[in-house]
């Protein structure tokens, strides 16, 4: 999933560049991600860490059979395999042409950015968190933009030392609260996103304003 969401990322910024229409380039970067969501699945058969590393990093003595027994290098040899595929993936979906969106491209991401004061860049960087992850209904993706966005200038104020990051602990503690402890779209949200325009639709008639409020008053 980190390597889910630094691709995205990496996709988003991409899109930005190679787009002046900043819907198209937020609904390219959806779907970047979702392509981007089935390499990596087919390369690593899940998406969740846990099944990857079969390791429960909540636990301390889980994580430390992890590192120890060298099970991380599991990991570097996955990103290492998947790397060209995931560029070549994020390159064809870039590529594509989409028919113009008809209304705004939205997503419970790019809003949740918007009300941060996030710029138009950071907006499609992060669209494609949308839906849990490309709508894919995993880890709620505007929680996703939220911590990442607040961790930018954590980070510049950090240049040099590697610290406990409050300001995202902070907010992943509201946010358990505030969900009951659920962290998955789908789950939250109560329903499966099929496409851009489902996920939109949502988002405009309401659909998790509250919790989007609530990270976005996080910066």
């Amino acid at each position: 999933m980190r390597n889910a969401l630094g691709s995205s990322i990496g996709g988003g910024a991409e899109s930005f560049r190679r787009n002046s229409d900043q819907d198209q380039a937020t609904a390219l970067s959806i779907m970047a991600i979702q392509d981007l969501m089935d390499s990596f699945t087919n390369r690593a058969e899940s998406l969740i860490c846990r099944d990857i590393t079969q390791c429960d990093f909540s636990s301390a003595l889980s994580t430390a059979k992890y590192m120890l027994l060298g099970r991380f290098i599991t990991c570097f040899n996955l990103a290492e395999a998947w790397a060209p595929e995931a560029i070549q993936s994020a390159d064809n979906s870039l590529s594509f042409d989409p028919v113009k969106q008809p209304q705004q491209t939205v997503s419970c991401a790019t809003e949740v950015a918007k009300r941060m004061g996030a710029s138009g860049e950071e907006r499609v960087m992060v669209a494609g968190f949308a839906g849990g992850l490309g709508l894919s209904g995993n880890a709620c993706g505007a929680l996703a933009a939220a911590i990442w966005l607040n961790t930018l200038p954590w980070c510049e104020e950090h240049t040099k030392t590697a610290i406990f990051n409050s300001n995202a602990a902070s907010i992943l503690e509201r946010f358990y609260v505030a969900t009951n402890h659920e962290i998955l779209c789908q789950k939250i949200s109560g329903r499966s996103f099929k496409t851009m325009e489902d996920h939109a639709e949502f988002i405009r008639g309401g659909g998790c304003n509250k919790l989007i409020n609530l990270l976005a008053q996080s910066l």
